[in-house]
């Protein structure tokens, strides 16, 4: 049983990006080893992964167990073939060589992430039953004290101009972190209340399931 307080976290988005590395597929192993001929990626870097898989697409991920032409994707377990269709999970990964510090945050939240449910009722029943579909559509907001010259500030403006999706990092203060990807949406205008910090708001619509990693 352990508490945490989130004091000294740290978060980054994602800036820049290497080449695309394609992967000609991946095993149904724990972890999940992808084949990608002359890769070069060490271990300990971190890819954005574009899957057939859908329950791995969109997400990003630890590179470990690197070699010549392998390498595993850390904390990934593709060994359900429901899940994970053998001979399905080929794409492609691209390595995010670096992050920019989101700086000066006042609130970080989330919202959606929950279980749904189809509810029904058989023609002899007088009561409803239901049944698990899918999680809800997850966001993250980030309420950030104004000032257009900073980097994170410029970087999450970029972001949400080019529509495009972008890892962010929450790095814990135990040397935990979460990896998260979706697109940026950021509103310049700031709160104007008197005597209240002045803030802007970034919302970062999820695309595929957070991966988190103890260390």
């Amino acid at each position: 049983m352990a508490a945490r307080l989130p004091d000294g976290a740290i978060v980054s988005l994602a800036t820049t990006y290497g080449t695309a590395k394609t992967v000609s597929g991946i095993s149904n192993a724990n972890p999940g080893v992808a084949t990608s001929t002359a890769h070069g990626l060490a271990n300990g870097a971190l890819v954005s992964v574009t899957s057939g898989w859908s329950n791995l697409n969109n997400r990003v991920v630890r590179v470990a167990g690197s070699a010549t032409n392998t390498f595993n994707l850390d904390g990934i377990d593709t060994t359900s073939v429901t899940q994970y269709p053998a001979g399905s999970g080929g794409g492609s990964v691209q390595e995010i060589t670096g992050f920019t510090q989101i700086a000066q945050i006042m609130g970080f939240s989330t919202s959606g992430g929950e279980q749904q449910f189809a509810t029904f009722s058989f023609l002899e029943q007088n009561f409803d039953t239901q049944i698990p579909t899918t999680l809800s559509a997850q966001s993250i907001t980030l309420d950030i004290a104004d000032d257009p010259t900073l980097p994170g500030y410029q970087a999450l403006k970029a972001a949400s101009d080019a529509r495009a999706v972008r890892a962010l990092r929450l790095s814990m203060p135990d040397g935990s972190f979460i990896l998260y990807q979706g697109y940026v949406s950021f509103n310049e205008t700031p709160t104007v209340t008197k005597g209240s910090v002045m803030q802007v708001r970034a919302t970062f619509s999820l695309q595929g399931r957070p991966v988190r990693y103890a260390s």
